[in-house]
């Protein structure tokens, strides 16, 4: 059996899942204060219908890093920032507490500027006397060479041991040194908070009896152990659009070109799959106004859900807010919900509490509830529809999409519409119609989240940079580094086999060794050093990965 559990903005939902069944589901209001007493009661109403049998494993997908970077709630933190020669000081404007330091590694990790001890021992001093007790380290080409970053790290541990330090190094081993610094300045800020919550869940784990994997669920639309998590926190952003990307393909499954709209009670999210396979962002997951190294979806979410609040003030206005649930829910207010339930006679709840409702504001606007309900159910479509059209533009910048079209030689057309969450089936049909495509419900389209949760495998992805002349290799994710036992005659080949006995290795440490045989490299690159006349040996820049799917065990769900 298997559990996920999706937390969103209003609402957690969870489903138990067995041999394509869904035993169970789940529904609860998010305590966006307490995530951990959501979750864990979420988790105690499913359980009772496991009747006693194994749990395999439960996933959970979590806001807590989201709202702690969203709402600004995470502690004050440094960057300390090597950048080289290159791109003046003000081009990187990654937070408040920044301080630039001297100490230069070039691209093959050679360190041309040691660091000024003066000029780090000043900047250690003005950062513990702030009273700043997180500090992330960045020095561009670290992971060619990490040595600059290590001596900052050791300075901190001598002199201000209640310091915590995290190091672009051992985050991420890839190019691009603004989103390598924003990465891990935004681990620094959120990892005390996750390791707390993280161990608080293992905890309950234990104390409910339970010998299950407990995995969460990853912004890329995979999974880590729970273990794992402690390490990279970050990479558990916007795993509520992974969830329900995720949720939607394994529901509808075929090779169709799809957008994926997710209703939920304040927010719309948007996602895009091509042909079956979902679309990554190709820069990285954007946190505010900074991209990042954490592999996410290509998504985008809009203020816009069903328990978005209705309002007059010299026009009917669909709010970016919610004032509680839905009128036939219980609510005080009308509510998106409602306008479609009597627009759309779907007799949703109390339908009697929608029309009521409804008939308030209408007197308020002097026009009938029909002519209201109408004129709500256009704004929402039509802003969705915007939405879509507008994630459309941004798209067409994507890799994946171009690719598409130059493969199949024909602009890209969109099939269907995926509709998920509880409002999905009132308002997706009416947006299809309007773009002229299929709409996709299904029975279980209002916990396609978690159940997308619960049935995606892990995912893991290794890079491998040699550089033979200079006898050094590094791996990432963390900051392994070594020198080579053969490096003369080394080809693609055996890079490639060392990266697969990386790749091995860590699935070993985390639990997924299973899924080491589904691997497949997805960047082969090799470069002839120069020197005088002559090749001096070879630069390989290797990746592999186990890419985002399903679980073995997953053939479907019956309705």
């Amino acid at each position: 059996m298997l559990i996920g559990i999706d937390v969103g903005g209003t609402y957690t939902d969870g489903v138990l899942f067995k041999q394509g069944t869904i035993i169970a589901t789940i529904k609860k209001p998010t305590d966006d204060i307490n995530l951990k007493s959501t979750l864990l009661e979420v988790l105690d109403e499913l359980l009772p219908s496991a009747e006693g049998q194994k749990i395999e494993r439960i996933v959970f997908s979590t806001t807590l890093v989201t709202n702690l970077l969203a709402t600004g709630r995470g502690e004050r933190t440094a960057l300390i920032m090597l950048p080289g020669h290159g791109l003046p000081h003000d081009a990187y404007d990654i937070c408040p507490d920044i301080f630039f330091a001297r100490g230069t590694v070039d691209f093959r990790g050679n360190v041309i500027e040691k660091l000024d001890q003066k000029e780090i021992d000043d900047i250690l001093a003005r950062i513990a006397a702030a009273g700043i007790k997180r500090v992330a380290v960045a020095a561009k080409f670290a992971n060619r060479n990490d040595v600059l970053e290590r001596e900052i790290q050791s300075k901190l541990a001598a002199s201000y041991p209640d310091i915590s330090v995290s190091l672009s190094s051992e985050i991420s081993n890839k190019l691009n040194f603004p989103r390598r610094a924003a990465t891990t300045y935004f681990t620094a800020m959120t990892v005390k908070e996750w390791m707390r919550f993280a161990a608080e869940i293992d905890q309950a784990i234990t104390e409910r009896g339970l010998d299950s994997e407990v995995h969460i669920l990853k912004a890329d639309g995979g999974t880590f152990s729970l273990d794992t998590s402690f390490r990279r926190p970050c990479e558990t952003v916007f795993s509520g659009p992974a969830a329900s990307t995720m949720g939607g393909l394994a529901l509808s499954q075929p090779n169709l070109n799809s957008v994926v709209l997710d209703i939920g009670g304040t927010t719309s999210d948007i996602a895009l799959i091509i042909a079956g396979a979902p679309l990554y962002a190709s820069k990285g997951a954007r946190l505010g106004k900074q991209y990042t190294h954490i592999n996410a979806f290509a998504v985008n979410s809009v203020a816009l859900g069903g328990d978005s609040c209705l309002d007059y003030d010299g026009e009917i206005r669909v709010q970016n807010f919610r004032r509680g649930a839905a009128a036939c829910f219980g609510g005080d207010y009308p509510t998106v919900t409602d306008a479609f339930n009597c627009k759309m006679d779907l007799g949703i709840g109390d339908a009697g509490q929608s029309a009521e409702k409804l008939q308030q504001l209408a007197s308020k606007a002097g026009i009938e509830s029909s002519e209201l309900c109408h004129q709500v159910v256009n704004i929402v479509i039509e802003r969705l529809v915007a939405s879509i059209e507008a994630m459309f533009r941004e798209w067409e910048n994507e890799p994946a999409y171009k690719v598409w079209e130059v493969v199949n030689r024909r602009k890209f057309k969109l099939d269907q519409i995926i509709g998920i969450g509880a409002a999905a089936t009132a308002i997706v049909p009416q947006v299809a119609a309007r773009m002229e495509v299929d709409s996709f419900l299904h029975d279980y389209s209002p916990v396609a989240n978690a159940l997308g949760a619960a049935v995606v495998r892990p995912t893991l992805a290794v890079e491998l940079h040699v550089d033979t002349p200079n006898n050094f290799f590094s791996v990432g994710p963390g900051g392994i580094r070594g020198s080579l036992n053969d490096r003369g005659g080394m080809q693609l080949g055996d890079a490639k086999n060392m990266a697969r006995q990386y790749l091995l290795d860590m699935c070993r440490e985390q639990g997924m060794e299973s899924y080491a045989s589904e691997s497949s490299f997805y960047m082969e690159e090799q470069f002839n050093i120069i020197s005088g006349w002559s090749r001096s040996g070879k630069i390989f820049d290797v990746g592999i990965q186990i890419a985002p799917g399903f679980i073995s065990e997953y053939k479907g769900v019956s309705s």
